[in-house]
């Protein structure tokens, strides 16, 4: 997979899946731009990868002035946008009962209105034959106690990639979705004990978690040209999960 010359962007990208997937695609040859709300990670992110090709930008993109941020950088780049990849995502656990009205704002500004008018302010900007891959998840599916409103978040935003996926064939822009299941990023070890960590990886066929390796070297795949007639796929990193739970 060769993506030299090629432009990406990362919302996202400056910490766990993010970051991986900024290295490889790096490693692959490409232009890179990751964005996040914190200077000090995407900092402490740039001095991690170390390379020229790659430029950060301090934008929170769950509001439409960050977005605004975003879209300048791109349009005064004068570059088209080969690779867009939504990936940025909050997660608050609580039951129903629980859930405060912050804590449902929070997460789909970050996790569904963000990617909507992220996608939609750089449309123009995205070159034709691009790619945009979303960053979903397993739960989007299924129906864990207390993840009501992350799980609803994931499953909104399946529903935005399987209309993009029509409203952008014309310009034969693909629009795929990976979705992970528990992988060990910064986010997951923050909120999960060990205990919670061992029983997510026993609950997965290959008895572990994932990486955040994983995942990039999968979303690398679905913007690759050796992808090219995959469009509108849902790819699970989950070490079978969902059929582990059937069994």
């Amino acid at each position: 997979m060769n993506f030299s010359n090629k432009n990406v962007v990362i919302a996202g990208g400056s910490q766990g899946i993010g970051l991986a997937t900024a290295k490889a695609f790096i490693q692959q040859g490409a232009n890179v731009l990751i964005t996040g709300r914190n200077p000090g990670t995407l900092q402490k992110a740039a001095k991690e990868i170390d390379s020229a090709n790659l430029q950060t930008l301090a934008a929170d993109t769950s509001n439409m002035t960050g977005i605004a941020v975003l879209e300048k950088w791109v349009a005064e780049s004068g570059k088209k946008v080969d690779v867009l990849y939504l990936n940025a995502a909050i997660g608050i656990y609580a039951p129903i009962q629980h859930v405060t009205e912050a804590d449902f704002d929070a997460q789909f500004n970050t996790n569904v209105k963000g990617h909507f008018f992220t996608l939609q302010k750089l449309i123009p900007h995205l070159a034709d034959g691009a790619s945009v891959i979303f960053t979903s998840s397993r739960v989007a599916a299924a129906a864990g106690v207390a993840s009501s409103v992350y799980s609803a978040t994931k499953a909104a935003l399946n529903k935005i990639a399987d209309i993009a996926v029509n409203e952008l064939a014309e310009r034969k822009i693909r629009i795929n979705v990976v979705s992970p299941g528990p992988i060990q990023t910064p986010g997951l070890l923050t909120v999960a004990s060990e205990e919670i960590q061992d029983y997510l990886a026993s609950r997965s066929a290959l008895q572990r978690l994932g990486n955040a390796d994983e995942v990039a070297n999968t979303v690398l795949f679905l913007a690759s040209d050796a992808a090219a007639y995959i469009n509108g796929a849902d790819i699970a990193v989950d070490g079978g999960s969902i059929q582990y739970m059937l069994k």
